[in-house]
């Protein structure tokens, strides 16, 4: 997968104008994000243009790729065929463990993670002539849990044991992916969905305002329990008016995405990749309003379960921030 990727980018870049030095020394890598219009996709695409743009100093030309999100990004991190992925603080911290959907694989001790960025919170809609009211109100309905191996479908398989619930409460359960669950909410093919997603995102304001989808709060005992089990869940609020016609506050909880590699990434990319972003950081912040409010302080602690990696690492100090 690599060689295919390094070969259509070099076709891509019209290398046979260039001489056979400057290609061997052109550097190719990979950001593994999400589905085309979530905000994983915009961070990585951020990331490239801020690497590429410095590419005539570091030598590393950077492509960003839509996957299936968090968990397939780790493994393909693993398998060697991604050098980077964003993957959510939950499912990295089943990576490191070798837990959940890492049972079967093992821990992943080559995981280095680089930095954190947004928050992500769980976002649930359903149609406004579903009547729901809460995420209980779900049961007889016909949901989409969303597709195996994103860290929604992750996130709400927890939720799901914590309420004491299963797939078969629901009439129907779709997998739809993050691209096609808010026309089906639309096309009154699903009563609802849930999307871990920052905000502002397209896949939700997309069904709030072409069919007036509801946001649906997700509070209560199971999710206490959540937050209070697991470190790298915390409570989150999607602010009144933010969506149209959801002009109240809608509580809820998340986690937070990070950047992640490996180990077997040279200290020199990690570096470049780093000092690309925070370097350009004012400029990186006004690539989505998702980034908007991010203080690289918190970056470098926040939602992070494997160890940074060194070329991270060495950045963070020569700016005094570790």
């Amino acid at each position: 997968m690599k060689k295919l990727t390094i070969i259509a980018a070099a076709l891509a870049l019209g290398v046979t104008l260039a001489s056979p030095v400057a290609v061997a020394q052109q550097k190719f890598v990979t950001i593994g994000t999400g589905g085309v219009t979530g905000v994983y996709y915009v961070a990585g695409g951020a990331i490239c243009r801020l690497m590429n743009k410095e590419r005539a100093k570091h030598g590393i030309r950077c492509s960003v790729e839509s996957t299936a999100a968090s968990v397939y990004n780790i493994n393909t991190i693993k398998a060697g065929e991604l050098d980077f992925g964003v993957a959510q603080s939950d499912v990295e911290y089943n990576a490191v463990k070798g837990l959940a959907q890492f049972k079967d694989g093992g821990a992943h001790s080559d995981l280095r993670a680089v930095f954190s960025v947004f928050p992500e919170a769980l976002m649930v809609l359903s149609r406004k002539e579903a009547n729901i009211k809460k995420f209980e109100d779900f049961k007889g309905k016909r949901f989409n849990v969303g597709n195996p191996g994103s860290g929604t479908r992750a996130t709400v398989d927890m939720l799901m044991a914590s309420m004491g619930m299963k797939t078969s409460d629901f009439s129907l359960t779709s997998e739809l992916k993050p691209d096609e669950h808010g026309p089906a909410l639309c096309d009154n093919k699903i009563d609802g969905f849930g999307f871990v997603v920052a905000s502002p995102a397209a896949n939700i304001q997309d069904p709030t305002t072409t069919c007036g989808a509801k946001l649906v709060p997700v509070t209560g005992p199971a999710v206490d329990k959540l937050v209070k089990e697991y470190p790298y869940f915390a409570y989150a609020t999607i602010p009144g008016g933010m969506y149209p016609g959801n002009p109240e506050a809608t509580k809820t909880f998340g986690v937070v995405a990070s950047f992640v590699t490996s180990s077997k990434v040279p200290d020199n990319v990690v570096y470049a990749m780093v000092s690309a972003v925070f370097d350009n950081f004012e400029e990186f912040k006004k690539l989505h309003p998702a980034l908007a409010n991010l203080e690289p302080k918190d970056m470098i602690k926040n939602g992070m379960s494997a160890p940074l990696h060194p070329g991270a690492v060495k950045y963070y100090k020569e700016k005094g921030w570790m």
